[in-house]
């Protein structure tokens, strides 16, 4: 591998440390939301990107524990798909990319996206449901805005995957008949 693939792959390494550190941050502030929203809900003003769900908390208790499991779980996912992309590019030999391993956790990969996508959908739709019913929810647009993209990017990263696989297999059959 020449200086300068190597020099990319070395920078987009620190670029994923740095997303997931962000992402890691994100679900952090966002679970002390619910706990300060839960038990000091006039704190929450004070916390992370200032999510005030109260009024939703007074008017349906389970509209809001629904809404706020389907953020948390959305932002926690996203950091473990940014941990395995970061496991995937540490153990990944690039001399020889068609292995198990690498197969594998690019199977991981397109499985985590697509969940994401699939997720953020469905809250998505959820959200549009409930503002019908009189529910404010203009501000929660920003947790899954992006969830056709990350659709389309898991299929993708799946069709990727399904060829390494079937480069696993051919390199195999080449090593066994050298």
């Amino acid at each position: 591998m020449s200086k300068t693939n190597n020099f990319i792959f070395w920078a987009l390494y620190v670029v994923a440390w740095l997303i997931f550190v962000g992402l890691c941050i994100e679900a952090g502030g966002l679970i002390t939301n619910f706990f300060f929203s839960l038990y000091k809900p006039e704190f929450v003003q004070n916390l992370y990107q200032k999510l005030d769900l109260t009024e939703m908390y007074k008017d349906n208790k389970m509209v809001f524990f629904g809404i706020y499991s389907f953020i948390l779980t959305i932002s926690i996912l996203k950091a473990c798909l940014f941990y395995i992309v970061i496991m995937l590019m540490h153990k990944m030999n690039l001399s020889k990319p068609f292995n198990a391993f690498v197969a594998k956790k690019i199977s991981q990969i397109s499985y985590f996206t697509l969940s994401i996508g699939m997720l953020s959908y469905i809250a998505r739709q959820l959200v549009k449901n409930l503002m019908h019913h009189g529910f404010v929810a203009d501000n929660l647009n920003q947790f899954w805005a992006d969830s056709q993209a990350f659709i389309l990017m898991g299929a993708v990263i799946y069709i990727i995957a399904t060829i390494f696989k079937k480069g696993v297999e051919i390199q195999t059959e080449n090593d066994l008949t050298v």
